[in-house]
Formats: structure tokens, C-alpha cells, sequence
């Protein structure tokens, strides 16, 4: 995949894997839109680099996906990559505290937001130059952490939706890249719950040398092992990180 010359639609651009991706891709010579909830983390992203295109954008809501797309395709009509990054990730135990409303707010920004924007967006990538599809999964995928339910349900679905999507698309000339990350220490879930993972530099370097070299999935460190694993590799990965888990 070429690098420069695209423009580029990043959501949950604002913060973690999401901004340092928009970073790349202004570096590479591209046009990059980012949108999140936070203006004020948007506004952020914009003091460092101004040439960022922002929107403030609640993922969650199917009316403000469709604003979304409406108001990109209208100001951005070179769009031809779309990055679905946003995602949260909440501590459940269940089912003593499983509450609906962020559990669907959960499930909406991980899941629901990829399909739409993904199915929204595709009518419109067709008639593009090089047009993309990435969708950010993770390694926990393949093996869940107990303690994240939901946030490993919702990536372990959007992994099997970029596999059908890839495999649908085929004839047509939008790619369908997985990104799979490992623990990356950004503020996923909350500050400070991730410093023990890889600096988002060293993972997202890989990711540009995989997207260079035209890979249909990018995984890194410990998800590029789980996504290669066998079913008995995974039940003693999922024994050994749920036993540290709890």
C-alpha cells in the first residue's frame, strides 16, 4: 500500500494507536481526518499538527455514523481509506455489575460502528484510487482476558467480520486489512492500566512496514503469536493470562 497521496478517515484519531497512525500517514504526505467524542482532544491533535482535519463524532449513535459519512464523502470526496480504530474497553465482572447502557455503548463503538461505517462507506471507496479498508481488532481476539468480556467479544467478532468483508470485496478494488494489536500502553480503558505494553511507536512502526508491504493483517509481538496459534496454544494462553489476570 502506498503511503502518501491518500485521504485518510482515522476514528478515535485523537488519542493512542489511532493519532499515532494519523501522525504516519501526515508524515507519509497524506491527508488524514480524525474524529472521537473529545473535542478537547481533537483541539489537542490539532495544536500538535495543524494540518489534522477533526469532527467531533459519538460512534455510538447510528444518526451521527450517517452524519458522518455524509459530511466526509462532502468535504473529502478523495477520501479512499477508511481506518476503524475507536474502540473502549471496560472491566466487568458478570454478571454482578453487567449495567446495559455502557455494555451497549461498548458493544456500539467496538462492533456496530465498524459494520455501518464499513457498509456506509464502501459505495463510495469503490469509485476511488487505491481505496482501504482497515479495521483495528486485537490479539486478544483469539484469547480473551476474562476481566474485558465484552471488549474481547466485540474484537473477536469484528475479526470474523474483516474476514467475510475481505473475502466479499475480493472482486471489487477495496483491500481489507486486519490490524491486530497486542497490549499497546496507551489510556485503553483508562490511564495507567496499560504500562505494561509495547510503546505505541514500536507498534505502529510495524504497522506501516506491513502496510508497505501490502499486508492483509498486521499483528505484532504477542498477537502476531495468537493469531497464529493452535486451539491447544490458546487454551494455555487464555490459562496463563486469566490466572495473572486474577
Amino acid at each position: 500500500m502506498q503511503l502518501a497521496s491518500n485521504t485518510v478517515l482515522i476514528t478515535g484519531g485523537a488519542s493512542g494507536i489511532g493519532f499515532a497512525l494519523a501522525e504516519r500517514f501526515l508524515r507519509a504526505g497524506s491527508e488524514v481526518i480524525i474524529c472521537g467524542r473529545r473535542e478537547e482532544k481533537l483541539a489537542e491533535a490539532r495544536a500538535k499538527h495543524p494540518g489534522l482535519k477533526t469532527r467531533v463524532c459519538d460512534l455510538a449513535k447510528e444518526t451521527q455514523r450517517a452524519a458522518l459519512h455524509k459530511w466526509v464523502t462532502n468535504e473529502f470526496p478523495r477520501l479512499n481509506v477508511l481506518v476503524n480504530n475507536a474502540g473502549i474497553q471496560r472491566r466487568v465482572q458478570l454478571p454482578e455489575d453487567l449495567k446495559w447502557k455502557p455494555t451497549h455503548e461498548e458493544i456500539a463503538i467496538n462492533l456496530e460502528a465498524p459494520v455501518h461505517l464499513s457498509a456506509l462507506f464502501i459505495p463510495h471507496l469503490k469509485k476511488q484510487a487505491h481505496p482501504a479498508i482497515m479495521n483495528v481488532t486485537s490479539g486478544l481476539s483469539f484469547a480473551p482476558m476474562a476481566n474485558v468480556p465484552i471488549y474481547c467479544a466485540t474484537k473477536a467478532a469484528l475479526h470474523s467480520f474483516t474476514l467475510s468483508l475481505r473475502h466479499q470485496l475480493s472482486p471489487t478494488p477495496i483491500r481489507v486489512i486486519e490490524i491486530i494489536p497486542p497490549a499497546v500502553n496507551t489510556d485503553l480503558g483508562g490511564p495507567g492500566l496499560h504500562t505494561f505494553g509495547l510503546p505505541v511507536e514500536e507498534f505502529v512502526n510495524a504497522v506501516m512496514v506491513g502496510l508497505q508491504e501490502g499486508s492483509p493483517e498486521i499483528a505484532y509481538g504477542y498477537s502476531q503469536r495468537a493469531s497464529r496459534a493452535s486451539r491447544a496454544e490458546l487454551d494455555e494462553i487464555f490459562q496463563r493470562m486469566n490466572q495473572v489476570a486474577h
